[in-house]
């Protein structure tokens, strides 16, 4: 049996989960998030914990109870403590604001390029040149922050462009006569 899957997800007091058939609902305090279950994996819910185990064994069926295992538990750290990405814009005039639900970025176009925040993910901007998009969906944060990034991707030259907080960008040498 996968390892990921063997171990229970603890689900704190202030989280609500609803297991049916077709569906995992997960409620808190940063919103609700639902997930479809997959007919290889049994859930069950005992005495504020969550196990996953495989229906039969397949290897699809040991491989998708970790990955249930791993998504249920997302969803639950994300409705308690949310999850976030840091993005930084490298260049001369390069700048982020947001206005509304909408995150307005000047970085070396002729035109601003406005991105819409989807339900439950916000931005904020710490600096000009800094982006935090927050949500509790992880997928949807990093789809979002990846999105962002694709505006305008570091240039291995200069280094110009928008980066993750943590990446490094590794410059090349210019050519030479």
């Amino acid at each position: 049996m996968s390892r990921v899957g063997k171990m229970p997800v603890e689900v704190p007091k202030d989280v609500n989960v609803e297991i049916k058939e077709d569906q995992i609902s997960v409620k808190g305090k940063g919103g609700e998030l639902r997930l479809a279950t997959n007919a290889l994996v049994k859930v069950a819910s005992k005495d504020g914990k969550l196990s996953f185990e495989p229906a039969n064994d397949s290897r699809e069926a040991n491989a998708m109870s970790g990955t249930m295992r791993q998504l249920v538990n997302n969803m639950v750290l994300g409705v308690t403590k949310g999850f976030e990405k840091k993005l930084t814009l490298v260049g001369v005039g390069y700048k982020a604001a947001v206005q509304g639900s909408k995150l307005n970025l000047a970085v070396g176009y002729s035109h601003p390029v406005n991105v819409e925040a989807p339900a439950g993910i916000t931005f904020a901007t710490p600096t000009p040149t800094e982006i935090l998009v927050k949500g509790a969906d992880r997928q949807r944060v990093g789809q979002l922050a990846a999105e962002i990034r694709a505006v305008r991707p570091p240039e291995p030259y200069k280094g110009k462009g928008i980066r993750y907080a943590d990446e490094k960008i590794t410059i090349k040498e210019t050519k030479k006569k």
